[in-house]
C-alpha cells in the first residue's frame, strides 16, 4: 500500500553554514496538518503545511516547493551505506512515503494524498551546504547527488489535511514520461539531456527559465 509514514515540522535550530537559523531538521508529527499552496517563494507564507518553517526563502518555498516528499526505502538504502540510523525528517521533508515511487514520479503527475489533498511532483531536491553540515558526511553534496535519490518538491492542487498513515494515490501521469530522477540527472551530471527536460509541461517556470539559458551556452561550446 502507498502510503504516508509521517507528518514532518521543522524544529528551528541554528544554521553554522549560513547563519541564521534553518527548518532542515523537521520532526513527525501526531495531528493532523493543514496544507495549502503558500504562494510565491519570498513575499508567500513559504512552507505549505501550516506549522512548518522555511527561513532560507531565496532557496527554498513557495508554490513550486510547497511540500517535500522522502521515500522511506530511500532512507533504507542510505542506512545501508552510512551505517547509522536515519530518522523520518532528517532530510528535510514534510511528508516520509512508503510504496511511493517518489523519484520515479512523472513531473506533472498528480498524487491524491487522503480524501481531499491533492499534489503535483515538480522538481527533485538540489543539495546545499546546510544539508551537508547537518548530515555530517564529506562530500555529501557529491554523494547525495551521484546517488540520484533526490526526493521530490510538490506544489498543491488541491489543499487538504494530510496525517500519517494517509493513502497516497497516483490518479493523472502526463503522457511526456520525464521522472524527478531523470530531471534531477539532467540537472545536475547529465546536461545532454537538458533540451528534453525544458519542453515539458509541470517544471517550474523558474527553473525552465534557468535551463532555457544553459541551452545556448552548451551549443556555444559545442555540446
Amino acid at each position: 500500500m502507498s502510503r504516508i509514514v509521517s507528518v514532518n515540522l521543522a524544529v528551528p535550530e541554528p544554521n553554522p553554514a549560513k547563519g541564521g537559523l534553518t527548518g532542515i531538521t523537521k520532526r513527525p508529527v501526531d495531528h493532523l496538518v493543514t496544507v495549502r499552496a503558500p504562494g510565491p517563494k519570498t513575499t508567500g507564507l513559504h512552507s505549505g503545511l501550516i506549522g512548518d518553517q522555511i527561513f532560507d526563502i531565496e532557496n527554498h518555498g513557495g508554490d513550486d516547493q510547497a511540500v517535500y516528499a522522502y521515500a522511506r526505502e530511500d532512507y533504507e538504502w542510505w542506512q545501508a551505506r552510512l551505517s547509522r540510523r536515519l530518522a523520518n525528517g532528517l532530510f528535510g521533508e514534510n511528508l516520509t512515503t512508503e510504496g511511493v515511487d517518489v523519484n520515479g514520479a512523472v513531473i506533472g503527475e498528480r498524487w491524491r494524498v487522503g480524501p481531499r489533498l491533492v499534489l503535483q511532483p515538480t522538481f527533485g531536491r538540489i543539495p546545499c551546504a546546510t544539508f551537508q553540515h547537518k548530515m555530517g558526511e564529506p562530500r555529501w553534496v557529491k554523494t547525495f547527488t551521484r546517488s540520484n535519490r533526490p526526493g521530490a518538491y510538490l506544489r498543491v492542487l488541491e489543499p487538504g489535511e494530510v496525517w500519517a498513515g494517509d493513502p497516497v494515490t497516483v490518479v493523472d501521469r502526463p503522457a511526456h514520461a520525464v521522472t524527478i530522477a531523470q530531471a534531477f540527472r539532467a540537472y545536475t551530471t547529465e546536461p545532454q539531456l537538458l533540451p528534453a527536460l525544458v519542453e515539458i509541461e509541470g517544471l517550474p517556470d523558474d527553473l525552465r527559465e534557468i535551463l532555457a539559458k544553459r541551452l545556448p551556452q552548451r551549443r556555444a561550446s559545442g555540446h
